[in-house]
């Protein structure tokens, strides 16, 4: 018989690709993970683990096993969410990432809502980028993840992930109040304007890279920064302009927005690891926080979009 502790840890060897990265992760020691994974070997009857250089490299067989091992653990989550969801009640432990914007816009209300409604429940959030939570969701460090998707820029779907989607975040350029560039009506009143982007190789980076040429120019960046909130700032101070979600924006000080042709937006998403979307904690938090993404979203579109909007 194989055992499902044992299968888990080959998959997270599978995913992190080092004894030491799932050592950390699950606070064993790697030699301790080596024996697990030799036991395991027993147990299967063949090898499935080869030395590479200093470290080792799954078999063919190994990763066959690791086929049925992401079934036999979704089916186990499937079992735990029909257990919980018996409770009828949110309660216990909920570990969520998420990236900047909606820990600054969305999350502390959300966190009351549910402080309010489920004192039982305990929420822990890591601050983390879209692309690396969903690694750490796989591998059961968090239970649900804030994503986002730029337009034209679509993520790879995962059959282990249940997506359900939050909100269309209008994006739109964002200049400052007073200066230079506070008259402009059109990206292309903007080739000469310093920019703020985000880093070279990110989905909101490159967007806004693309859409800048899209215009006809190549954006004179003088800033780079994964910080969405320090785009606003340097805006707001006039030492940039930018493309910015209004969720970055809501409840900043004034800066002229300047709606953008096709209205593109982004799209907010929470995934789960398939099976989990039942679990009563699950479901309260992903109801509290669209509930507030619906107020939020609507006080900042509430004035009609105006393409010199100050906010």
């Amino acid at each position: 018989m194989l055992d499902v502790h044992r299968l888990r840890l080959l998959r997270e060897l599978d995913r992190r690709g080092t004894l030491a990265a799932v050592a950390a992760a699950l606070g064993y020691s790697p030699s301790a993970v080596s024996q697990q994974l030799s036991q395991l070997e027993v147990e299967a009857g063949t090898v499935l683990l080869e030395k590479f250089g200093r470290g080792v490299v799954l078999t063919p067989a190994a990763r066959i096993l690791v086929q049925h091992a992401d079934v036999v653990l979704a089916q186990l989550e499937q079992a735990e969410t029909d257990l919980a969801a018996m409770a009828r009640e949110a309660t216990g432990v909920l570990r969520v990432a998420s990236f900047q914007t909606v820990l600054f816009a969305l999350v502390p209300r959300t966190l009351t809502l549910l402080a309010e409604r489920f004192p039982a429940l305990r929420v822990v959030i890591d601050h983390q980028e879209a692309v690396p939570a969903f690694s750490a969701l796989a591998a059961h460090d968090v239970d649900l993840v804030l994503g986002e998707e730029y337009p034209d820029r679509p993520n790879p779907r995962s059959a282990d992930v249940d997506e359900e989607d939050l909100v269309h975040d209008r994006l739109r350029l964002a200049v400052p109040a007073d200066g230079p560039w506070a008259q402009a009506s059109r990206i292309e009143d903007l080739a000469t304007a310093s920019w703020v982007l985000e880093p070279d190789g990110s989905d909101p980076g490159d967007w806004a890279l693309g859409r800048c040429r899209r215009a006809g120019f190549e954006p004179d960046v003088r800033i780079r920064t994964p910080d969405a909130l320090l785009h606003v700032h340097l805006v707001e101070t006039g030492h940039a302009v930018a493309l910015l979600p209004d969720l970055v924006r809501a409840g900043r000080p004034r800066v002229r927005v300047v709606d953008l042709p096709e209205a593109p937006s982004r799209r907010l998403f929470t995934g789960v690891r398939r099976g989990a979307g039942g679990r009563p904690a699950v479901r309260a938090f992903r109801a509290a926080l669209r509930e507030v993404a619906a107020g939020t979203t609507g006080s900042i579109t509430g004035g009609g979009g105006n393409s010199s909007a100050l906010l």
